[in-house]
């Protein structure tokens, strides 16, 4: 609902990582899409983009770190923000080129925590989602209060630049 894409990347089994995908609710029911790391290496970049951004429930598994950045890469390269989670050595180039890379703090490595630029204490990616909507709470009420002040300075900006137009 908050127009947030959820990808899966995976070293894991195809079918593992669509069981747990099901289990912690990043993919739902109907039918998901997994591409493995070699049909990632089959792909452009920019199939590699359209099929991301295309494609409703997708899974990337059996991929290699390399394939995390191509993944990331493809995204940024359409403008798109990406958030890549880590906890591992083989996660921190993915969450160094990530326009946001966010690795755990308490089952994470110290190589994965000096890559991202935020770090989970927790380890729940729920803490991403409770985050999110704060950022956005803060977001809205900051551009509420423009809209006030700007509107009310108008009020009182108007009558002094009438006079000024017409000689007064």
């Amino acid at each position: 609902q908050a127009g947030i894409r959820i990808y899966m990347i995976t070293g894991d089994y195809g079918l593992t990582a669509e069981a747990i995908a099901r289990r912690v609710g990043i993919v739902g029911d109907g039918p998901v899409k997994i591409l493995s790391g070699n049909e990632l290496d089959a792909m452009s970049d920019e199939e590699l983009a359209d099929t991301t951004l295309e494609t409703e429930q997708l899974l990337f598994a059996r991929t290699r770190p390399e394939h995390k950045m191509r993944i990331v890469a493809a995204l940024e390269d359409r403008g798109e923000v990406v958030a890549v989670t880590g906890d591992g050595v083989n996660d921190a180039p993915a969450l160094k080129r990530a326009s946001i890379g966010v690795s755990m703090g308490e089952g994470g490595t110290d190589v994965a925590r000096a890559a991202s630029v935020m770090i989970l204490l927790d380890d729940s990616f729920a803490s991403i989602a409770v985050a999110v909507e704060l950022g956005r709470t803060v977001y809205a009420n900051i551009r509420k209060f423009l809209i006030y002040l700007f509107s009310h300075n108008l009020g009182e900006l108007a009558p002094i630049l009438a006079a000024v137009f017409v000689g007064f």
